[in-house]
């Protein structure tokens, strides 16, 4: 009996050290997944097989040749291997018009191991995208559940728990039987585990989980930390503010003296677009949705008037007109052909799509963008008081847009976040008017008593500086 429970407890772990295992290797590769959108998206295609700014990544380990050293050598410094006179390295430096490779020191051998295994997962098509589930205003957002896998340790530690307790609850009754107790009786499994302790320690055990998770349930309420819902029109945060080096403030420019940043309006866009049509990112159809949203006609550059009282079969022809021209000049023909025709009907289903809804029946007027960050009503947030006042950069909060192709929520938001971010932050006193009137602190600074402000000493921990 003793043999057989032992045989039982070392197969339950056996089978939990293979599944651990398993969960393992995916967290590595969503891992991998959060080091390519950070590091290598703005540059590198996603889909592993077409090239973007750089080459497609698919396959890099086989032209590497095995060399795995020198390729982890090459995404830290790759102009360190180049120096090093690495053929290959050098080929391909060449190849790509000497365009150098941003260095990522930082990476450990772990974390270029998850990378290079979520490209190659990518490319073979071996790896499982994880589940998504609804988010805010019809968005989605990547939800990792390890539900299964706790689950699966209580159940092995349960069965251990009931194997062990039967074991000594045999021995137990072989001691009394060989001590004489001839009337003993060998218990049952459910004496063997406790009996009603047992159950009462369970329904302990169930309040205390219960209560957990209500209690979690409930500080997680409206927080949606890593939500990036797809948009009415694909805009790359990476191409904008980290290719072309575009100030945040240009586009937001409600950050600087005002409570909120502001959602750029389609005029802002176009004073670039007017002159920039083809878009190096999504091509030429995204950049359209912004001047059918403007009623702008990029075939003759000028704005269609009366464009809110224009039918919308008008409206078509004028960007149906527009795709046409553009693929005959990207293709060299004189006439468009079958592919072009279904392309040019697709992009204006696409214009049709993103511009219009429930709410929204004209093509023109306002881009209804999907908010991404909502605090709660009672809560108040001034963006000038941080970035004009405080000197508070946007990436603080915000992460670094300008690697995010798809911008989401960087920060938790949470209020113990926002404290946290109060008690260590420094007020930046220099050169600033508006802290004048703390003259104690600027004569404790001129006498050395003191090397620094925080924002908790000039009562940003109090109630009602952040509610009403």
């Amino acid at each position: 009996m003793i043999y057989k429970s032992l045989k039982l407890c070392v197969l339950f772990l056996f089978f939990s050290l293979i599944q651990i295992s398993t969960v393992s290797a995916e967290a590595d590769l969503a891992s991998g997944k959060a080091l390519f959108k950070a590091k290598c998206a703005s540059c590198h295609n996603k889909d592993m097989r077409s090239d973007l700014t750089g080459p497609a990544l698919g396959g890099v380990e086989e032209r590497w040749e095995g060399r795995d050293e020198v390729l982890a050598a090459w995404i830290r410094n790759s102009q360190a291997v180049i120096a090093s006179g690495d053929k290959y390295a050098n080929e391909l430096y060449v190849k790509w018009n000497k365009s150098q490779m941003t260095a990522f020191p930082e990476l450990s051998d772990a974390d270029i191991e998850s990378l290079l295994g979520y490209i190659d997962g990518k490319w073979k098509g071996t790896y499982d995208t994880p589940k998504k589930e609804e988010g805010a205003a019809g968005g989605t957002t990547e939800k990792k559940n390890n539900l299964p896998l706790y689950g699966l340790i209580a159940f092995v530690l349960a069965a251990l728990a009931i194997v062990l307790a039967r074991i000594i609850s045999n021995l137990n009754h072989m001691i009394a039987v060989k001590g004489g107790a001839s009337d003993a009786v060998r218990p049952g499994l459910f004496e063997s585990i406790g009996g009603k302790s047992f159950v009462s320690f369970l329904l302990f055990g169930l309040v205390i989980w219960g209560g957990y998770t209500t209690v979690n349930n409930a500080i997680g309420l409206g927080r949606q930390q890593g939500y990036a819902p797809e948009q009415p029109i694909k805009f790359s945060h990476a191409t904008h503010a980290g290719a072309q080096k575009i100030d945040c403030q240009y586009c937001h420019d409600g950050a600087r003296r005002s409570k909120h940043s502001v959602i750029p309006a389609a005029n802002t866009c176009m004073n670039c677009h007017k002159a920039v049509k083809n878009g190096s990112q999504y091509g030429t159809a995204e950049i359209s949705k912004i001047y059918a949203s403007v009623g702008y006609d990029p075939t003759s550059d000028t704005y269609i008037e009366n464009y809110d009282q224009m039918p919308q079969d008008s409206i078509k022809r004028v960007y149906q007109e527009w795709f046409k021209s553009q693929y005959l000049k990207e293709k060299s023909l004189e006439k468009l052909d079958r592919v072009g025709e279904d392309l040019v009907e697709t992009q204006w289903s696409d214009i049709v799509t993103s511009l219009t809804g429930p709410q929204k029946k004209k093509i023109g007027g306002p881009i209804e963008w999907v908010r991404i960050h909502n605090l709660p009503d009672h809560v108040y947030f001034n963006h000038a008081q941080h970035v004009t006042v405080g000197k508070v950069n946007c990436e603080n909060c915000h992460g670094k847009v300008e690697e995010m192709e798809v911008v989401g929520q960087y920060s938790p938001l949470s209020m113990g976040w926002c404290i946290n971010c109060h008690r260590e932050t420094e007020v930046q006193f220099q050169d600033n008017e508006y802290y004048n009137s703390f003259k104690i602190y600027h004569d404790e600074i001129k006498k050395g008593d003191r090397t620094k402000v925080t924002v908790e000493e000039i009562g940003g921990l109090e109630c009602q500086k952040c509610h009403y």
